[in-house]
């Protein structure tokens, strides 16, 4: 029997490889919105960070958001999407 292989991913935030599945996806949609995606589905530029606000706080310290997503991040998105991570 064939074994799957599990997909990895690196947070933005840690810099550590962790399965897809255990990271949150912020995505860049083609629109230009940002938004966090919890699907991992929705189609445009993706960045994966863990699932906690530490890890969020280091992305938005070292702009890896920015970095990854190679666009501007204002301020307010980052605001909205912390909120989410939190109460998400």
């Amino acid at each position: 029997m064939k074994v799957k292989k599990i997909p990895m991913r690196v947070c933005v935030g840690c810099k550590e490889q962790k399965p897809k599945k255990e990271l949150l996806r912020i995505v860049a949609l083609p629109t230009g919105v940002i938004e966090v995606d919890r699907t991992g589905k929705k189609s445009g530029r993706g960045v994966y960070v863990c699932n906690n606000p530490e890890c969020f706080q280091k992305a938005f310290d070292s702009h890896g958001l920015e970095r990854s997503l190679k666009r501007p991040v204002s301020r307010e998105v980052y605001m909205a999407l912390k909120e989410e991570i939190e109460h998400g």
